[in-house]
């Protein structure tokens, strides 16, 4: 407990822009947990579907592969009904490739949805600090101006550390905001890499069933 008050002194001390900083650490810390959440359920339906597909298209039964993907609403289903649906009726693989593409390009945004916000949100709360912290050393030297002169010290020294607590505090903020952000990055970049994996394999599956036929 005496942890936490101290933490509630440390945030009243500093003066009112101590509170709009807290604000913005609140909805970085809301939008990130949301992502984490999101991105790992997106990469776990996406690896139980790819589960499902690899064994059936390994034996060229595209027309299975396409019932599994038609209404499977996960991004690598998606992506490879796309492939699936064009298998058949275009002979060359950069027209199925191209469509695949295209999907990806629909998925990225989404799995990329919100994610930036954290990281403007890590450099508004570092802002906020900075400018709380002019705002209050100009109070300071203000009211040190109409201060005794035997009092001027003490009291420049008091208001100048006070003042220092909101850069504290809004760096405070932004380095988890920013850790989360480089988090969100990379299970971003990892579920984006399993989908052109799995995108060229089915391609190659593909194209491997198109020269049997031949």
């Amino acid at each position: 407990m005496e942890f936490f008050y101290t933490i509630i002194a440390f945030i009243q001390d500093g003066g009112t822009f101590m509170y709009p900083i807290l604000i913005v650490f609140f909805i970085g810390i809301a939008i990130s947990m949301e992502r984490t959440i999101k991105l790992r359920a997106v990469r776990k339906h996406n690896q139980e579907v790819w589960d499902k597909l690899l064994p059936v298209m390994s034996e060229h039964d595209f027309d299975e592969a396409r019932s599994l993907t038609s209404e499977d609403e996960s991004a690598i289903g998606k992506l490879l009904s796309m492939g699936l649906a064009r298998e058949g009726t275009v002979r060359r693989r950069d027209d199925i490739e191209i469509g695949m593409e295209e999907t990806m390009l629909e998925i990225i945004p989404q799995l990329e949805k919100r994610t930036p916000y954290v990281a403007l949100l890590a450099n508004i709360s570092t802002l906020l600090g900075l400018l709380g912290t002019i705002m209050g050393l100009i109070e300071a030297f203000t009211a040190v101006a109409n201060a005794n002169p035997a009092e001027k010290a003490d009291l420049l020294s008091a208001s100048i550390s006070v003042a220092m607590n909101t850069t504290a505090f809004g760096l405070i903020a932004a380095i988890p905001l920013l850790i989360f952000h480089a988090f969100l990055i990379s299970k971003t970049g990892e579920i984006v890499n399993s989908l052109e994996m799995a995108s060229v394999k089915t391609l190659n599956l593909i194209t491997d069933s198109a020269r049997r036929k031949e």
